[in-house]
């Protein structure tokens, strides 16, 4: 590892990537409008012009996750690629936000429910295991864009992390080739370089105000951290600062209409309503509040459930007996019910025999 004094901390190039930008490929920086992008950036364009990088070669690109973006985003971007001297791409996944990526993801789960193809209830969100919202959004539309914009190229993608975010970002390294499904036959591929992995916070905030390089609205109004205005990993505090940003309004009762709707608060931990209270409409706060009582009352049920029969890798693994088919069925009944569907099999054996049937078919595939 090669590390480069650039007044910021330090910047981080290996091997693999200084062959890259010797070759001058195409680079892109994915800036995200939060500061370690734009300031990582920044300091990274200048040492490629250090290095003879050609500066022609190289972009910016940034993912629209629309509705739950903050605002002030786009201007933040278009600001950046400014700052740093480069065109800049915006993509966004054609299937709609991630608002819409939250709703569909609640109706299929409602409609696996009712046909018995899982065992408890799904809810809408992302999560920290289950981070599809960066996959889908972000990762699976830069990539292929990249791809299309270089056929046949290396492009270097340069994402601005650090490792002292986060302990898992402490094992992120200077630079990886991304493998399938990012590599093309005629050539074409993608390395991802974090030239900032060892910059310290503290310098991030310096060189910005050294520079004059943009700073998100969500810092200024005194966040700990930038991404969607309401991120299902973010602190109290920082939510608590969103719902209170005029222009999340419309986010924020749509997302807590969706908490209402589907009986699972927007974090494990904490409903998005509770945030900001005051802002609710009334009719909102008395859906919220039955939604709540609801999600009590799912609780106890699926708690109710047979135990060894909870949902693992091969579900299901045994059928049920009738006593239990039972229990299983008057939870599903009340738990559809509130959502006002109804599931086709209607009577304990009905239930025993499609989770056989189930069983059967996971078997079947498991000896194939």
């Amino acid at each position: 590892m090669d590390l480069f004094a650039a007044g910021f901390g330090a910047l981080a190039i290996d091997d693999r990537v200084r062959a890259a930008v010797a070759a001058g490929a195409p680079v892109a920086y994915s800036l995200s409008g939060g500061k370690d992008s734009v300031s990582i950036a920044h300091a990274t364009t200048r040492l490629l012009d250090r290095l003879g990088h050609p500066h022609h070669r190289r972009i910016a690109i940034h993912a629209d996750l629309g509705r739950i973006d903050w605002p002030s985003t786009r201007d933040t971007v278009e600001a950046s690629a400014a700052a740093i001297g480069v065109p800049l791409i915006i993509v966004r996944r054609r299937a709609g936000d991630l608002i819409d990526r939250w709703e569909r993801r609640f109706e299929l789960g409602l409609a696996r429910y009712v046909d018995l193809l899982t065992y408890h209830l799904t809810g809408p969100w992302s999560s920290a295991a289950n981070r599809f919202c960066t996959a889908e959004l972000k990762t699976q539309v830069i990539l292929p864009q990249l791809l299309r914009q270089f056929p046949g190229e290396q492009v270097l993608s340069i994402v601005g992390i650090r490792r002292e975010e986060s302990i898992k970002r402490r094992l992120a390294p200077i630079s990886k080739v991304e493998g399938k499904p990012y590599v093309r036959a005629n050539g074409g591929g993608i390395v991802t370089w974090h030239p900032g992995v060892e910059v310290r916070e503290d310098e991030v905030y310096t060189y910005i105000a050294r520079e004059g390089l943009p700073l998100a609205e969500s810092y200024q109004r005194g966040a700990s951290r930038f991404g969607c205005a309401f991120c299902v990993l973010a602190s109290a505090g920082d939510i608590a600062i969103a719902a209170r940003a005029p222009g999340n309004l419309g986010a924020l009762l749509h997302l807590v209409d969706m908490e209402a709707r589907s009986t699972f608060s927007f974090q494990p931990d904490r409903w998005l309503g509770d945030v900001a209270p005051d802002l609710l409409p009334t009719s909102l706060a008395a859906d919220l509040a039955r939604g709540k009582a609801w999600a009590v009352e799912r609780r106890r049920l699926e708690d109710r459930l047979p135990s060894n029969l909870r949902y693992v890798k091969g579900w299901p693994q045994r059928i049920p007996s009738i006593a239990e088919a039972s229990v299983i069925l008057t939870a599903r009944a009340a738990i559809l019910a509130m959502h006002g569907l109804a599931s086709p099999y209607s009577t304990p054996a009905q239930v025993r025999d499609r989770i056989a049937d189930l069983h059967d078919a996971e078997r079947l595939k498991e000896a194939a």
